[in-house]
């Protein structure tokens, strides 16, 4: 997936990033949304990285068409929390394995590292997930606790491993 470009993400790009997202909302335990998207109403979602703050969201092209994404998004929505971002990677079924995560991570990663007001990055990963965690391990994230049972799709409980990244080290942070 060398050919892939990695830009930053349009309103153009919605509908097949939905079709992406519905992939494992519909058939995996990887997320715990449980009900697929439409374009409509994945739209506030969208909207989120318009606003200030180290919000991105970068996609993944192939041929003109979007076969992932990467973003980060507020950790929590109170203001001590500016500074931590959520982060968040789902490829199209058929780019997962090829190295295409790692390197649209990579850019992702970057412009936190850029950014004077990213801190901390933080992922959580519906368990059991072997291929997230070590994609998250080797860009460095280290885990830091797991929530047992959080989450309840596909009639089961689910642990969540959560994963911390200083994004500061880089600035002297």
């Amino acid at each position: 997936m060398s050919d892939a470009v990695i830009r930053p993400g349009t309103e153009q790009d919605l509908p097949a990033l939905v079709e992406i997202y519905n992939h494992y909302v519909e058939t995996t335990h990887i997320t715990f949304d449980t009900e697929p998207f439409t374009v409509d109403t994945r739209r506030p979602w969208l909207e989120h990285f318009a606003e200030t703050g180290c919000h991105r969201l970068l996609v993944a092209e192939r041929a003109g068409r979007p076969v992932g994404y990467a973003s980060s998004l507020p950790f929590r929505d109170k203001p001590a929390y500016d500074r931590s971002v959520e982060t968040t990677i789902y490829l199209e079924a058929g780019a997962v394995g090829a190295g295409l995560g790692e390197r649209l991570y990579g850019v992702l990663l970057e412009e936190l590292r850029a950014d004077p007001l990213a801190h901390r990055a933080y992922a959580g990963v519906a368990l059991p997930n072997t291929r997230s965690i070590a994609l998250h391990e080797r860009m460095g994230f280290e885990p830091v606790g797991t929530f047992r049972e959080a989450g309840y799709k596909f009639d089961t409980f689910w642990d969540v491993s959560w994963l911390e990244l200083d994004v500061s080290r880089s600035l002297g942070g």
